[in-house]
C-alpha cells in the first residue's frame, strides 16, 4: 500500500469540494473562421472560462499522445489513455515494432484467426499497404516480418498488393523497395512457398484516399486488388518502368494501378473467398476507407461487385470511435499506474459518466485499457444510452442527461474525483454538418452553465478540456493555398476527420482564487499533464513519472 500512497502537495492543500474533469470530445482550437464550429457557436460560459487566468492550450495529437509523428491525428482512445495515465505511452509505429519484436502480435487471437483461415481454405494471405520505409503510414520492415512469419507458420501462399510511396521517401525510389520485396519473396519461393506480388499503384491514385475526398481511389484499388481487373504486367518492375516511360516525370505516388499476370494473362492474386487480408499500414487517416470497403455492411460508396468472404484485419484499429476496422492485429499498449488506480488505493471516491458513444473512453481507456472498476465500493460509472439516430439530427445528443447525472453525483458528496465526456463535438463533427456542429457546441456550453454553479457552491474545481479537435475544422483546405477546398459543384468540401489543432484547457477553481497560478515553464503542454493537474487540485503531489501539473 505504501507504493500507492499519494503524497500531500507541498504548497497546496486542495480545494474543499470535488474536482471534475470535463472532456469536450472533438472541440479543438480552430482558426476562428467560417469552418470553425466552435468559434461560430454562441457559448457564453466557455467564453467566460476563456477570460480567466488559468487558461492554456494542450497538444492532443502526434508525439504528445504517443503517435509516431506530429502529422498523426489524435483520437479519443489515445487521448483518454493520456488523460488517465498521466504519461505518454507509445502508440502506432512504435507499438507495432514492439509487438513484432516481442512476438505479441503473432500470439494474438487475430493473427491466429487469419493464418488458420488460409491454412483451411488454401487461399493466399494478402497484404495491402504502403511499400516504403518512410515510417509515417507503414514500414517495409513490418511487412517483411509478417511475410517471414507466414513462412514459419506454414502458410503456403502470400500475395502482396504494393502501394508505392514517393511522398515520405524520395519521389522515384519505388524500385528500391520493390527489389527488396522481390528478393525476399524469391528466397521464400526457393523454400517451396508460393509468394508473389499481385498488384500495385501509386498511393495518390490507388486505395489510400483520406477524409472521403476521392472514393474512386479506393474503388480503383478494390478492382485491381480484389477482382484482378486492370492493366497487366509480368512483374512490378516491368509495370513501373513501362509507366514511367509512358508518363515522363511521373512520381511514384501518381503511378496508375496495375495487376501482375501469369504467362496466360490471368491475374496472379485476386482476393477470393477464403482468403485472409491484412492492411499493414499503422496510421489511420489513409486506412479507414479501404477498411470500410472490406468490412462495412450496406456499403454504398462504390459498387464493389462480388464481395469475397474473407477474414480482414488492419494493423491497428484506425478509428476507435467508429470501431474501424473491427479486427486488428496490434492491441493498445500496456498502461499501468493510472490516476484512477492511485485514487482507488487512497480510498478516494470516483464518478465517471458519458453516453454510450464515449462511455468506454471515461472508463476502459481512462483506466489504461482495463475493464471494470478498481474499487466497486467507491466508484460509480454511469452510461447514458445514446440515441439510435444520425447525430446531425440530434446534435445535443445526451449532454443534458449526462449533466443531470453529474450534478446529482457531485451533490451526493460521495465523489472527490469525477470525469465526464460530452461526445457532441466529435460525433456530430464526424458528420460534416456545420450547422449541427455549431448546435453541438452550444449544447455543451448550456450544460457547462448548469455544472459550474454547482461546483462553485461545493467549493470544488473543474478542468474543461478536450481529447482532440474535430468540429473546429469542418472544411477541407487546399494544401498549397490553405483556402477552403471546393467540390465539383463549387461548394466547400466538408471535413469529417479529426483536426491537428491543439485543444483548450480551462481550470476553474474560484474557492482557491489567488492560490493557484499557471505553470509557464513547461516545455510543452499536452493531455498527459491533466492527471497531475487534477491531483494537484485535490491536494496531492503527482506520482513518480507523471507529467507535471499545469499549475505551479
Amino acid at each position: 500500500m505504501t507504493a500507492w500512497k499519494l503524497r500531500a502537495h507541498p504548497r497546496f492543500e486542495g480545494v474543499p469540494g470535488p474536482v471534475l474533469i470535463v472532456v469536450m470530445d472533438g472541440v479543438g482550437c480552430g482558426r476562428h473562421d467560417d469552418g470553425d464550429a466552435v468559434w461560430l457557436a454562441r457559448k457564453p460560459h466557455l467564453d467566460c472560462l476563456a477570460a480567466g487566468d488559468l487558461v492554456c492550450s494542450l497538444r492532443a495529437h502526434g508525439t504528445a499522445v504517443g503517435l509516431p509523428s506530429d502529422d498523426d491525428m489524435g483520437n479519443s482512445e489515445v487521448g483518454h489513455n493520456a488523460f488517465g495515465a498521466g504519461r505518454v505511452f507509445d502508440q502506432g509505429a512504435k507499438r507495432v515494432g514492439a509487438a513484432l519484436r516481442s512476438g505479441e502480435l503473432f500470439a494474438g487471437a487475430e493473427w491466429k484467426r487469419l493464418t488458420e483461415g488460409v491454412r483451411e481454405s488454401g487461399e493466399p494471405m494478402h497484404f495491402i499497404g504502403l511499400l516504403s520505409d518512410g515510417g509515417v503510414h507503414s514500414h517495409i520492415d513490418h511487412l517483411f516480418a509478417l511475410i517471414r512469419r507466414c513462412h514459419e507458420e506454414n502458410v503456403g501462399a502470400v500475395r502482396v498488393h504494393a502501394l508505392l510511396d514517393g511522398r515520405d521517401v524520395p519521389s522515384t525510389s519505388a524500385l528500391e523497395y520493390v527489389e527488396s520485396l522481390e528478393r525476399l519473396l524469391a528466397e521464400l519461393r526457393d523454400a517451396g512457398r508460393d509468394y508473389r506480388v499481385a498488384s500495385g499503384g501509386g498511393r495518390m491514385t490507388t486505395t489510400m484516399d483520406r477524409y472521403q475526398a476521392d472514393w474512386s481511389m479506393v474503388e480503383r484499388g478494390w478492382n485491381h486488388q480484389v477482382h484482378g481487373e486492370g492493366r497487366g504486367f509480368r512483374s512490378a518492375r516491368e509495370a513501373i518502368e513501362t509507366l514511367r516511360r509512358e508518363q515522363p516525370g511521373v512520381l511514384d505516388q501518381d503511378l496508375p494501378p496495375f495487376v501482375i499476370v501469369d504467362e496466360g494473362g490471368s491475374p496472379v492474386g485476386p482476393i477470393r473467398d477464403g482468403a485472409s487480408v491484412v492492411f499493414f499500414n499503422f496510421r489511420g487517416d489513409r486506412a479507414i476507407e479501404v477498411s470500410r470497403a472490406f468490412e462495412e455492411r450496406g456499403f454504398t460508396k462504390f459498387d464493389r461487385g462480388g464481395v469475397p468472404d474473407v477474414r480482414f484485419a488492419g494493423m491497428m484499429q484506425y478509428d476507435g470511435d467508429l470501431h474501424v476496422p473491427e479486427h486488428f492485429l496490434v492491441q493498445p499498449p500496456h498502461i499501468d499506474r493510472t490516476m484512477g488506480e492511485y485514487l482507488a488505493h487512497n480510498q478516494v471516491g470516483q464518478f465517471a459518466c458519458s453516453e454510450t458513444q464515449k462511455f468506454g473512453h471515461v472508463t476502459y481507456f481512462w483506466n489504461g485499457n482495463r475493464s471494470g472498476m478498481f474499487d466497486e465500493k467507491r466508484e460509480r460509472y454511469v452510461e447514458v444510452p445514446s440515441d439510435a439516430v444520425p447525430f446531425e439530427q440530434r446534435p445535443w445528443m445526451k449532454a443534458a442527461e449526462i449533466t443531470d447525472a453529474t450534478i446529482a453525483a457531485l451533490r451526493s458528496g460521495s465523489y472527490r474525483s469525477a470525469r465526464i465526456n460530452f461526445a457532441n463535438g466529435d460525433m456530430v463533427g464526424h458528420t460534416g454538418h456545420l450547422t449541427a456542429s455549431v448546435v453541438a457546441v452550444e449544447a455543451i456550453d448550456l450544460c457547462l452553465g448548469r455544472i459550474l454553479p454547482v461546483v462553485d457552491a461545493l467549493e470544488g474545481a473543474v478542468i474543461v478540456t478536450a481529447d482532440h479537435g474535430n468540429c473546429d475544422e469542418m472544411f477541407e483546405r487546399d494544401p498549397k493555398t490553405q483556402a477552403f477546398a471546393l467540390d465539383a459543384d463549387g461548394g466547400r468540401r466538408s471535413k469529417t476527420s479529426h483536426s491537428l489543432n491543439e485543444v483548450p484547457c480551462f481550470i476553474h477553481a474560484p474557492s482557491a482564487r489567488g492560490k493557484l497560478r499557471l505553470a509557464h515553464r513547461l516545455p510543452q503542454r499536452g493531455l498527459a499533464n491533466v492527471a497531475a493537474t487534477a491531483l494537484h487540485l485535490m491536494g496531492y503531489e503527482r506520482p513518480e513519472g507523471y507529467e507535471p501539473s499545469l499549475l505551479e
